[in-house]
């Protein structure tokens, strides 16, 4: 999927494993298919998942990230009423693989990818529970970090006409520059909140139409109170949006700025993936329909 992507196989990781976590010794190694972007997962026997980063990085800088991630894991952990990975090990670089990686539990349920809950109520209630939750966690004084969304809407200015250009041939790249032209001018009145910041079909867990469990749990942090309304558009149909939006007492500006963070997030994924992960980039043009749908 990406140009710098790092190869690792069943055989590396149970290596790894052997030398760094021979209490895990023998347990079964299997890759999870998977439409994630950003790493490789295995299971590890029935109960835990290792994640090893796709992107080479820096040894170091991996190790931070997996670090903070493992802290956000823990304390989201502590608010959801839903079920979440928790941390359990961080690996080293080893048996050819060049950097750290980590370990943590394994929750049952299938991915709403997989399982289609974009119309049930249930689940959209299920998931603004799950929202409410995480907004109502302390921040302790942390705000907005500045990396990726759920900050200022015109920071992606640059990131959206790239978009654009890419987008030619594949979109309607005049209507959604029109669109990007009128989201963008949204204020920001609301201060962060705590927010899982990455609402979409490959991190959601289902159980028949409810919500079983929430992944990729790691980016948990201070955000734009708008930035979980994602979900709304990557998850939902026109009805179950509308009860998500009921539960969670969305006024017309916080739901418009909920709008331009799924756009932004959506133009990404259509061209970026199109031919390398064809589910995600096809996930990002059901949500530009939705959202367009819900212009018109």
């Amino acid at each position: 999927m990406h140009d710098d992507e790092v190869d690792v196989s069943t055989e590396i990781v149970a290596t790894l494993i052997q030398e760094q976590f021979p209490q895990w010794n023998g347990r079964a190694i299997r890759l999870v298919p998977s439409t994630g972007t950003v790493s490789a997962i295995f299971r590890v026997g029935d109960d835990l998942a290792a994640r090893f980063p796709l992107r080479l990085s820096d040894a170091a800088e991996v190790l931070a990230v997996l670090e903070g991630e493992a802290r956000a894991s823990a304390e989201l952990a502590q608010v959801s009423r839903f079920p979440v990975p928790e941390p359990v090990a961080l690996g080293k670089p080893g048996a050819g693989y060049p950097m750290p990686w980590s370990v943590q539990t394994w929750l049952p349920g299938t991915i709403a990818f997989e399982a289609d809950p974009s119309g049930s109520d249930a689940f959209a209630e299920d998931l603004a529970a799950f929202i409410a939750a995480l907004r109502g966690a302390e921040t302790r004084g942390r705000v907005f970090s500045g990396e990726g969304r759920g900050g200022v809407l015109t920071d992606h200015d640059e990131w959206m006409a790239k978009c654009f250009d890419e987008s030619a041939g594949l979109l309607d790249v005049p209507r959604l520059r029109q669109v990007w032209g009128d989201l963008r001018e949204l204020p920001r009145k609301d201060a962060d909140v705590m927010s899982h910041g990455d609402l979409i079909a490959g991190n959601v867990l289902v159980n028949g139409d409810r919500l079983s469990g929430v992944l990729d749990t790691g980016g948990f942090g201070p955000a734009d109170p708008a930035l979980d309304l994602v979900g709304a558009w990557h998850l939902l149909q026109p009805g179950p949006r509308e009860v998500l939006r009921r539960a969670l007492a969305c006024d017309d500006l916080e739901w418009e700025r909920g709008k331009a963070w799924a756009f932004q997030q959506a133009m990404g994924v259509v061209w970026y993936y199109v031919e390398t992960n064809p589910t995600m980039s096809s996930m990002g043009r059901r949500t530009l329909d939705r959202l367009l749908e819900s212009m018109e």
